[in-house]
């Protein structure tokens, strides 16, 4: 990191009129050759007034912080969760070192903030400074972390051996361990709702879970999870299952699980997915329950998988749902948040030249190893670092956490179905506009959608920004339900009721949704709790009379193959 010498300016010399500050090299070094790099990227630049002030109060800023460690060193205590333990504070080298990074960090992301021109260039290289400071971090280095050294030495040894197994470890896995993997199984307690396999092909099976009461709504619900990754985030352990809890509010339910893409899967297409995956699905429980209509649910890009197929459906002249539930799905992709840094115009033709070819001897994988390793840099200190220095610098086992045991159990997908989503969502946003795209023959849209849907949206969703979520609502011409979430992508949906964590906003006005999320908050009311409920009472207003649950799972064509998680839930990638 940059180090600094006397100011020449009047109010740096006051400032150091006590204690002179270090004999070091220059005033400028972080900010005058960060800046002078930052400006030399895509015409990005630096207006001279922000980064003069910067330059000035970065000086400043780094000449009390020696001065306090001259003076008080006792008194320097690094505001930063990574510098929490008393080794960091009472150790004034390194109170100072840690001090002296949170600055330089500061100052970098200052910089980056600071950049006029381009948009996506500015973003890329804000993401890039987030990276290289996460990366830099003095706590992620055992030569600079005296919370890591003083345990090897109580341990005398031990938690460096310890680390260096757990390393080779996750090397030989493929994927680092955010958890203790060897306490969970799928089947046995995670994916534990009691279920039946009754029908598969070679992209999906399709599972049935038993009835909890003795009459069920007449028309069943099919859950359309990711296939992105795997479907039991919905059904971790019977205390935070959407499934179970579903099925406790007496719903008979179904839902697909997709099969972990292999060689060869390799050539399989977006049409594939919504021809022989999502609407084979989706007529397979009309047949079972014997309905005309079922209730649907989409999860992420099984909503974006589920929207799509109803849309061809209903090209068809086939209206096969009553409702549709779409939770923190894309479909206006106009704003992706982060994950619109990696997409444009080379990328995809990257990956297509690479993976997308549909011909005989073309196709390949997208590998769900990167697509884990890309959502996890999205938050590099929580979901990278952090286990970095507790694995392989402590030698510390992550405690058990059955969400981030599936966020391990990686997924693979085929690459011209994952090249087809790229270009025609992330990069050219067709969805949203009327009969551009084809699927399975037919031309898509979504205005034709004009079904009772529930939107929902996670307030803090890196994944999928809330107000791209709430754009659904400016899209679908059918009455509308709109409900936002706090938390995230994943722990904002999976919150169930009986915790009684987190909160929700709903919000009471009647007619057109307002144009912008922003307005829509402002109209708002925040409620304690799970949004669950609310979503409850809305889908059985539309799931129909109750009947008897039936008391075999499937029928006489579907019988059951096996018991539910099934197989494909337990193919690796």
């Amino acid at each position: 990191m940059a180090v600094i010498q006397r100011s020449r300016s009047k109010k740096s010399t006051n400032a150091s009129s006590t204690t002179a500050p270090p004999p070091i090299e220059s005033t400028q070094v972080l900010s005058e050759s960060v800046g002078t790099s930052l400006q030399s990227i895509a015409g990005l630049t630096v207006p001279w007034d922000q980064m003069s002030r910067i330059q000035q109060e970065y000086v400043e800023q780094a000449t009390t912080l020696w001065n306090k460690a001259l003076e008080q060193p006792g008194e320097l205590k690094p505001d930063d969760r990574r510098f929490a333990s008393p080794e960091w504070s009472s150790t004034p080298a390194s109170a100072f070192m840690a001090s002296m990074y949170l600055l330089n960090a500061r100052t970098l992301q200052r910089l980056a903030d600071s950049l006029s021109g381009d948009e996506k260039a500015r973003d890329r290289v804000r993401f890039a400074v987030q990276q290289w400071v996460a990366a830099a971090a003095p706590s992620n280095y055992m030569a600079l972390n005296p919370e890591a050294q003083q345990k090897a030495i109580e341990t005398k040894g031990e938690s460096i051996t310890q680390g260096l197994q757990m390393l080779l470890n996750d090397i030989r896995q493929g994927h680092m361990s955010q958890t203790d993997e060897s306490v969970f199984e799928v089947g046995r307690n995670v994916a534990t709702s009691e279920g039946s396999v009754v029908f598969e092909n070679e992209f999906f099976q399709l599972i049935e879970y038993k009835p909890l009461t003795d009459k069920v709504h007449a028309l069943p619900l099919l859950i359309v999870p990711p296939c992105i990754n795997k479907f039991y985030i919905l059904d971790l352990q019977p205390d935070n299952s959407l499934v179970r809890f579903a099925v406790s509010q007496g719903h008979r339910v179904f839902v697909v699980s997709w099969v972990n893409a292999d060689d060869d899967l390799a050539q399989a297409t977006w049409d594939d997915y919504i021809e022989k995956g999502t609407i084979e699905a989706i007529n397979l429980v009309r047949e079972i329950a014997a309905t005309e209509q079922i209730n649907a649910l989409g999860f992420c890009v099984g909503g974006t998988l589920l929207a799509t197929a109803l849309a061809v459906m209903d090209a068809r002249g086939d209206k096969p749902v009553a409702s549709m539930t779409l939770l923190t799905t894309f479909l206006d992709f106009a704003n992706t948040g982060t994950l619109d840094l990696f997409v444009d115009e080379a990328m995809v033709q990257v990956r297509e030249s690479s993976i997308g070819d549909r011909s005989p001897q073309g196709g390949g994988l997208m590998r769900g190893g990167e697509l884990a390793a890309t959502f996890s840099f999205l938050r590099p200190n929580d979901l990278v670092w952090n286990y970095v220095v507790g694995n392989y610098l402590k030698g510390e086992k992550p405690p058990a956490f059955d969400l981030l045991y599936w966020n391990g159990d990686s997924t693979n997908l085929p690459g011209p179905m994952y090249c087809w989503y790229l270009r025609n969502t992330y990069l050219e946003n067709k969805l949203v506009q009327p009969n551009s795209v084809t699927v399975c023959g037919q031309p898509v849209d979504l205005r034709r959608l004009k079904m009772p849907t529930f939107v929902y949206g996670s307030r803090e969703d890196h994944i999928v920004p809330w107000d791209s979520a709430y754009a659904s609502t400016q899209l679908l011409p059918g009455p509308t339900t709109f409900v936002l979430g706090a938390s995230g992508h994943i722990a904002g949906v999976i919150n169930p009721p009986q915790k009684n964590k987190r909160s929700y906003w709903t919000s009471g006005a009647t007619g057109a949704f307002p144009s912008t999320a922003q307005a829509w908050m402002a109209s708002a009311k925040e409620h304690p709790g799970s949004w669950w409920t609310t979503w409850a009472e809305w889908l059985g207003t539309h799931a129909g009379k109750k009947i008897a649950a039936p008391k075999q799972p499937g029928s006489k064509k579907h019988r059951p193959i096996e018991p539910a998680p099934g197989r494909y839930v337990l193919r690796k990638a």
